[in-house]
């Protein structure tokens, strides 16, 4: 129902900013494409209610390139990597974590207020984040495992851009994710080899994200300064069987949970 009900909404706002824009001027197009290579680093805050937390700091690279005749398409990639701190009973510092995303993203341009532009789009992406806490112990002597999350959803947002003048601009995004399933695997073989590693399906769960921009024109390069905030919410996932030297020992499921990363990007545009 939550899925049905966001993809409704998008498409009526679709045909309300078409109604509101078919009489504009596009009195300054945007650039037909482009390339953005950018540095991030943000906050990483991930929490299990009532069970545990992990949070740190990432740094990684963000890559996209944009195509424009009136309809827009997009690819982007984002790669980051650092080291977070478990708090649950006990205590693990300074785990290993990277994750990576792509996307794919289609849209439709429309001019409004003469020289700005409001842009609608619809795409679908896979969101990949490894904690490898295999072969550490925590403070209350328990083994710790390497976990693997994979996220499948489709974003939904509206981009809106606007010139500051002769040689800067203002961008601002905001999008909803339509999270269609994921899939944790826990490493239960790194605590003791003859422990399965069970894969629990999450199907129920939502994200956000938004961001601003400021732009900055050069002779040949751009550059551009933008801070952001991503979230996810995941409800609990399906329970997955647990064996232990081939004999069932138990079941295992991921509790509902929460990310939330604050962040800054840098980029050259050109």
């Amino acid at each position: 129902m939550r899925k049905f009900l966001a993809l409704t909404t998008f498409f009526i706002l679709l045909g309300v900013i078409t109604g509101l824009t078919e009489k504009s001027s596009f009195a300054e197009s945007l650039p037909e494409s482009k390339w953005k290579i950018g540095f991030e680093v943000y906050q990483f805050n991930y929490k299990e209610p009532d069970v545990m937390k992990e949070d740190g700091v990432m740094r990684g690279i963000c890559l996209s390139y944009v195509n424009r005749d009136k309809w827009m398409s997009k690819v982007e990639f984002r790669y980051s990597s650092g080291q977070v701190d478990y708090k649950n009973s006990g205590t693990i510092d300074d785990i290993n974590d990277y994750t990576y995303e792509l996307r794919f993203m289609g849209g439709y341009d429309y001019p409004i207020f003469s020289k700005s532009t409001l842009t609608p789009y619809f795409g679908i992406a896979y969101r990949y984040l490894n904690d490898d806490m295999g072969g550490e112990i925590s403070s209350t002597g328990a083994a710790g495992y390497e976990r693997e999350s994979n996220y499948f959803y489709s974003p939904i947002g509206i981009e809106f851009t606007t010139p500051l003048g002769i040689n800067w601009s203002f961008g601002t995004v905001i999008e909803y994710e339509l999270f269609w399933w994921g899939k944790q695997i826990s490493h239960l073989s790194d605590v003791d080899p003859g422990y399965s590693d069970p894969e629990n399906y999450q199907k129920v769960g939502y994200g956000a994200r938004g961001s601003i921009m400021l732009e900055k024109k050069g002779r040949n390069i751009n550059l551009a300064i933008e801070p952001f905030i991503r979230y996810w919410n995941i409800g609990k996932s399906k329970k997955d069987d647990i064996y232990y030297n081939g004999a069932y020992w138990g079941y295992a499921y991921e509790p509902k949970n929460n990310t939330t990363e604050i962040g800054i990007i840098i980029s050259c545009i050109f």
